[in-house]
This record gives structure tokens, C-alpha cells and sequence, in this order.
């Protein structure tokens, strides 16, 4: 996992360099240090120097100037410096989400904007503000569990897919069982789903219900998942049963072949109802999902999203592959065989 927006701001004095290697582990690699700080950065790595007058630079090349807004009236001279293509590392005093949108708004994607967050909590908004953000957050780290509660609060960025075309072998009566409604905090396009599965090394890809029927109101925030007992796949990269999906976590909603991202759970329902038995083929591999036996439930097919109901001996539907060995949801290096 990467955070490449990120800038963690080492004031931890002589721990510096320990500090740099644990975040290194978690994912940051760009790091403010004052001149003073010794050592040369490993490859890798981008360390940004901050003067005692407030300039930054890089591998001494000077970047720009440190800055602060008390008062509403200071945000025209920031957004001129911005206008004018200039690098500013800014910090609020008071609020910051609101000034930072009007900066944002101002500057036309001129200039590069780096904001120094209060605290790991409000590194989040800073990011998504007016949904672009800032260029950069920069966040003051003392030691590992700063950077740990950092790591869990930032959206995750989850990692590129493997897609595979999938033939369907069989379409049969699953019974009668748990399935398993994830409703997120995001609106999800009519292409978007999420990825689910019985077996951990090949999920399909089931679509949104942001298209609606004939019958039923479109839930664009909404994926019928599958039977209890099914894999998805989270966007830190581990695939978790969706029994024990909960209100908060993050999974991928992706495009087939196209776009990824990260979305909260607001909502689990788990009803009991009548499930179809799906398995594919791919690769030489066998593999099943239990879906919702409904007209609602569809999946992404190669020449469109296709209903569970119009399922058929024959057609094709996309997958990812993923490791196949799993330990709590995370890939290990192990013989295994799934059925």
C-alpha cells in the first residue's frame, strides 16, 4: 500500500531515521525534515528540507515558503502566489476545510498546494476537499503509533487487477440461504460492483444496483453480494467472508478492466433467501459463486451486466484472479486447494 499525497513531518529530533524505515514499511515514502536532520535518504525515498525561515527545499533546490492564514482576508494573497505558479506549504489556524475549497476553486490547478494537517484525523478531509484536495498533506509524526492511526484513518488505494474472462460451466439451484447486501456510503455507477466469490484465488464481479428494474427503484449505493460464506476483496488488498464485513471497512468497487476504488460500508443485511449455484471456468480452474437467485442480482458479463436469471451454459463473465493461499485474508505462500 502507497500514500504518495502524503508528507509525514518527522519531530521526533535523533529517532528520525528509525521512524523513516518504520513508515517506509506502511506505505509513506515522503518525508519534511529540518536542515539539521543528518543522513542521506535511501532510494526510494523523498526527503523535503524545511529552513529555519520557513523555506522548503529539495535535495537543495528551493520549492517554496511556508505560510499561515489567521484570517479570511489572507487567503487572496496565498491564491495569488498559487495563481503565479508558486509552491506554498500552508497551515490554518481555525478552520481549514472551507478556506482550502475556496483555494482550490481560486487557483485552476495552477501553482502546488501542499497543506500541514493539525492532526492524522483531519488529513482525510484535506485530501478530499472539493474532491481534489490539496497537492499534498504534510502530518506531524512523533513516533510508529502516530504513523499506524495515520495509515487507518487515509482511503486506501487499492492495487491494480488481474481481470479474466470466465466461461459459465453451470447455472444451478443453490437453496435456500444467507446472502449478503453490502450497502456503502458512495454512489456507485451502473458498470461499478464489487468483487465476490467462493474461493479466494478467483472473485467475480458483481454489479451495482444503481440501474434499477422495472419493478424496484435503482440503490446506486448498493451490491447484493452473495451467499454468507463468500470472499470480497478489501482495499488494503485482503479478502474477507462476508459474515464478517462491518460498518467502516473499506472495499474495492471497480470497473472491469477499468477504474478501482475504495468505499465505506454503511450497512450489512443478511436475509435468507433462494441462491443460484454459478460456476465458471478460467484458466483451467473451476470455480463458484452463490448469488440471489433474482433478476436484480446481475453480473458483469463481456458485452454487458447480465441477471443471475439470464444466466446460461456458455456465457462469459469477467473475474480477477488473486494469490490463492490465504491466512485471516491475507495472501501467503502455501499449497492449497479450494473447491
Amino acid at each position: 500500500m502507497s500514500f504518495p499525497r502524503i508528507v509525514l513531518e518527522i519531530t521526533s529530533g535523533g529517532a528520525s531515521e528509525d521512524l523513516r524505515a518504520f513508515a517506509r514499511k506502511r506505505g509513506f515514502h515522503r518525508f519534511l525534515l529540518s536542515e539539521e536532520t543528518p543522513g542521506v535518504p535511501p532510494e526510494g525515498e523523498s526527503v523535503y528540507r524545511k529552513g529555519t525561515s520557513g523555506e522548503i527545499s529539495d535535495q537543495g533546490k528551493p520549492l517554496g515558503q511556508e505560510a499561515t492564514v489567521r484570517e479570511p482576508k489572507e487567503l487572496e494573497g496565498i491564491a495569488e502566489r498559487l495563481h503565479g505558479g508558486h509552491f506554498v506549504l500552508l497551515s490554518f489556524v481555525g478552520e481549514s476545510v472551507i478556506p482550502l475549497e475556496n483555494l482550490i476553486a481560486y487557483r485552476q490547478g495552477k501553482g502546488t498546494l501542499w497543506v500541514r494537517a493539525p492532526n492524522a484525523r483531519s488529513a482525510p478531509g484535506l485530501l478530499g476537499a472539493l474532491e481534489s484536495g490539496s497537492d499534498a498533506v504534510v502530518v506531524p509524526v512523533k513516533n510508529g503509533e502516530e504513523v499506524t492511526q495515520l495509515e487507518g484513518l487515509l482511503e486506501l488505494i487499492p492495487r491494480a487487477l488481474t481481470w479474466k474472462e470466465a466461461e459459465v460451466l453451470r447455472v444451478a439451484p443453490g437453496g435456500m440461504g444467507d446472502r449478503v447486501i453490502l450497502d456503502t456510503t458512495s454512489t456507485l455507477t451502473e458498470k461499478e460492483g464489487m468483487l465476490v466469490g467462493s474461493a479466494g484465488a478467483f472473485l467475480l464481479h458483481v454489479v451495482s444496483e444503481a440501474a434499477g428494474s422495472r419493478y424496484t427503484r435503482p440503490r446506486p449505493f448498493r451490491v447484493n453480494a452473495g451467499a454468507i460464506h463468500s470472499y470480497t476483496l478489501l482495499a488494503n488488498g485482503e479478502t474477507r467472508y462476508l459474515s464478517e464485513v462491518e460498518p467502516g471497512d473499506q472495499v474495492v468497487v471497480t470497473v472491469p478492466g477499468g477504474s478501482s476504488r475504495a468505499v465505506r460500508v454503511g450497512r450489512i443485511k443478511i436475509e435468507r433467501r433462494p441462491l443460484s449455484l454459478i460456476e465458471v471456468a478460467v484458466e483451467g480452474g473451476r470455480f463458484t459463486l452463490f448469488a440471489q437467485e433474482a433478476e436484480t442480482v446481475r453480473l458483469s458479463g463481456v458485452d454487458g451486466p447480465l441477471a443471475v436469471t439470464g444466466l446460461s451454459p456458455g456465457s462469459k463473465v469477467w473475474g480477477v484472479t488473486l494469490p490463492k493461499a490465504r491466512h485471516f485474508g491475507r495472501a501467503v505462500e502455501e499449497t492449497i486447494q479450494e473447491r
